[in-house]
């Protein structure tokens, strides 16, 4: 059962919180998830058992972090906009293992803690569009592709959809809510703008391409059922 059995119990936690509250926080995401939404999660074998991690998703819900965060079989902690982590929730946000980010001038500090987690084989994740939108991933900011590339770890792209409402479309209970976990990829070790660059590139073409796999998956479904 999975809410017994979460995975990832050797992974590091940030500084700031434990395993007891990072596996709280995501007991609480699968409530949630379980409560708005009725969730389909493909390829979570694709998931490296352990190992550093920069998990990199599309952005369109407040509830896409919720939602991986209980989902995942790994304790992955978010970047997240420093907007978010204040008052109670802000407090919890930090308990269950995230780290607050200005997303304007990243603190090097907040950074380099990530990065030291990752570097004890940890999972970092990262919304690289840097704000919520259509999750299309036209543009990502630099954050994803300089951890990946300061720690040598692999990027684990993810697509998710269905916890945005479309525009015009009635309020429905319990949407459904799909994520794709996409194949891990390599990312050149280096520290340099190049470096950076370069795996900055290679994450938006990979997670883009996952989106659009993901869109036409779906496309697909509703057309099957269209034509019965």
């Amino acid at each position: 059962m999975r809410w017994r059995h979460l995975g990832g119990a050797g992974d590091p936690t940030p500084q700031h919180a434990g395993p007891v509250g990072m596996d709280r926080g995501r007991r609480i995401g699968i409530v949630l998830s379980a409560l708005l939404y009725r969730l389909t999660v493909a390829g979570i074998d694709r998931v490296p058992a352990t190992g550093p991690v920069v998990l990199v998703a599309n952005h369109s819900n407040f509830w896409d972090g919720p939602v991986l965060f209980g989902a995942l079989p790994r304790r992955v902690s978010f970047l997240v906009k420093a907007e978010a982590v204040t008052g109670p929730l802000g407090w919890l946000l930090r308990n269950v293992g995230q780290y607050a980010i200005n997303r304007a001038a990243p603190e090097r500090g907040t950074l380099l803690d990530a990065l030291a987690q990752l570097k004890a084989g940890g999972v970092i994740g990262i919304f690289p569009e840097g704000t919520r939108g259509d999750g299309n991933v036209h543009q990502v900011s630099s954050g994803a592709g300089w951890l990946a590339a300061r720690a040598g770890a692999a990027v684990l792209p993810v697509a998710v959809r269905g916890t945005a409402r479309p525009a015009g479309a009635r309020r429905r209970f319990r949407p459904r809510v799909r994520v794709l976990i996409g194949d891990p990829f390599p990312i050149p070790v280096g520290a340099g703008k190049k470096a950076v660059d370069t795996a900055t590139d290679l994450i938006r073409d990979r997670l883009s391409a996952l989106v659009v796999e993901l869109d036409e998956t779906i496309d697909a479904v509703k057309n099957k059922k269209a034509t019965k």
